[in-house]
């Protein structure tokens, strides 16, 4: 395990445990064991990364997501190293191209790409149109999308 990435682990399951939460995954089949994959995540809420990193980390090797931010939070001067060290991938909205560059290659060295294809958060709680950049790096890398819900 990285020392960032299980060190935010540890951090992220005391505050679940304090807040006494408790989840019920499904589907964690659909991961791939080994190999890169794309997972197409709703974007509910700003913590819901958190969640959505869970199904990964208890498979047997624990695999890591790297999300897909956008470039504020990776300026800011609290969350900007975090996310450096995390390896996640930032996004200038006015201009992808890099973005998806990286993320093609951190598909194609076998990393799960966490994205969020509604490519902002929906307070409705429904989803909103998807942008075609998940779908696109998913056939540029030739890896599959797995599809996922945070809910509650």
């Amino acid at each position: 395990m990285e020392p960032a990435y299980g060190t935010v682990i540890a951090a992220v399951r005391l505050l679940w445990r304090i807040q006494g939460l408790s989840f019920t995954i499904t589907g964690m089949e659909n991961l791939p064991a080994v190999g890169g994959a794309v997972v197409a995540i709703n974007h509910t809420g700003y913590f819901d990364f958190t969640f959505a990193g869970l199904p990964s980390y208890r498979l047997t090797p624990p695999r890591l997501v790297r999300f897909m931010a956008k470039q504020e939070v990776f300026d800011h001067s609290v969350t900007g190293p975090i996310m450096r060290s995390l390896r996640h991938i930032p996004v200038d909205r006015s201009s992808g191209a890099a973005s998806f560059d990286a993320a093609v290659r951190a598909l194609g060295a076998g990393e799960l790409v966490g994205v969020y294809p509604e490519a902002t958060i929906s307070r409705s709680f429904e989803l909103k149109e998807f942008k075609s950049g998940a779908a696109r790096m998913a056939i540029a890398a030739d890896v599959p999308i797995i599809p996922h819900i945070v809910w509650g």
